[in-house]
């Protein structure tokens, strides 16, 4: 088992009991959930299919088995959109462990999260000189003319939610991007809402509308919430993952004062966006166990995993294998150096609750270190 996913026994027993009567399964009663027929019955019954088999708590690798040795002696730069993006930084470590692991150099330059930062940060990273290029986080179209430039230096580019699809993208240049798809976490997102509140709900939903990957999940579960006749969307707020910080309380007051009892779940395209709705919440008397249930459509950072275990103001997370993905990305270099096409390789979807955690603070898929280690002849 992953380290990550080892609890001490006691706790997580006591946290499986505390939480079976109202994580134990989407389609249980508690006292949150109304006990009449669901709001949609036909979207109901196959969104909690779909929350059931996401929920399992284990998931083998089925990741690359084979693929080229490690290529010796290269040096990458990380251009993260903004640190305080716990996904982003959670998969720049997972790219420096790997990268030490196969003998590269890597670096890791902050965009502060703003398109000035991120064209002075990508400037930098080509003065550096690098094998490699990660664009993690933010639109390459931000520096079109630096994308470009790489490109005509030879410098393999390859992006973390970069683009809104998985894999190589010839118009920006990218070798590969490294994503769950958009579209998977989007539906199951918004099918844990449906399943758990059984097709009767008021949902609140966040996004991010400068960063297009962002926007078009939020569109997607914007579209899989429709599904649902029961489910109303209350508001679709649009608050830049940069400003978070600083608008979170008063779009949570007002939003509050809006609807009131009305709100009893919220989606949001990152976990960020909890972290911060959390304090207006407490002020405004809200319990972290109570409404409304918060999912978060990525990224599943260890805060996240927190407020989870915790029950505090998030009652879920639709985690992306961060440390893993970082593996990948330094995978996907290798191919790139080797001649080699990508992986081809696309996380699975999982939902964390704190029924299903063990405590851990993140998830990645079992044996993913041993297989890359396998395949780099490390």
């Amino acid at each position: 088992m992953h380290p990550t996913r080892k609890a001490v026994a006691t706790a997580a027993a006591l946290l499986v009991m505390a939480t079976a009567g109202c994580e134990a399964g989407a389609g249980t009663t508690a006292s949150h959930r109304t006990s009449a027929k669901p709001g949609c019955p036909a979207a109901f019954a196959r969104a909690k299919r779909a929350v059931k088999k996401a929920e399992e708590a284990n998931a083998p690798w089925k990741g690359p088995t084979t693929g080229p040795k490690a290529v010796h002696g290269k040096t990458l730069v990380y251009i993260a959109q903004t640190l305080t993006n716990p996904g982003v930084a959670g998969v720049a470590q997972g790219v420096q462990e790997a990268a030490k692991i196969v003998g590269w150099r890597a670096r890791t330059l902050n965009g502060q999260g703003t398109p000035d930062g991120l064209r002075a940060a990508f400037k930098q990273a080509l003065g550096l000189k690098p094998d490699g290029i990660v664009i993690s986080g933010f639109d390459p179209g931000i520096a079109a003319e630096d994308v470009k430039k790489a490109d005509r230096a030879g410098i393999p580019l390859i992006g973390w939610h970069a683009t809104a699809a998985p894999g190589p993208s010839k118009d920006l240049q990218l070798f590969s991007n490294v994503t769950s798809r958009v579209e998977d976490v989007a539906k199951i997102s918004a099918d844990w809402i449906i399943a758990r509140s059984n097709g009767r709900a008021g949902v609140v939903l966040f996004t991010d509308a400068t960063v297009p990957f962002a926007k078009h999940k939020s569109d997607l579960i914007k579209k899989e919430l429709a599904t649902c006749s029961g489910t109303e969307l209350l508001s679709y707020t649009n608050m830049p993952i940069p400003q978070v910080n600083s608008r979170s309380i008063g779009e949570v007051r007002s939003l509050l004062s809006r609807f009131g009892r009305k709100w009893t779940y919220s989606a949001a395209i990152n976990d960020l966006y909890f972290q911060h709705a959390a304090p207006a919440l407490r002020a405004a008397g809200k319990d972290g166990a109570g409404a409304p249930f918060n999912i978060g459509a990525g990224d599943g950072d260890p805060s996240a995993f927190q407020r989870v275990n915790g029950k505090d103001f998030q009652a879920a997370t639709v985690p992306e294998p961060l440390s893993e993905q970082g593996w990948q990305i330094v995978d996907e270099f290798n191919r790139s150096f080797a001649g080699a096409p990508d992986s081809g390789y696309v996380a699975p979807v999982h939902i964390t609750t704190a029924a299903n955690s063990g405590g851990a603070l993140s998830w990645d898929s079992e044996g993913y270190r041993q297989a890359y280690r396998k395949i780099w002849g490390r």
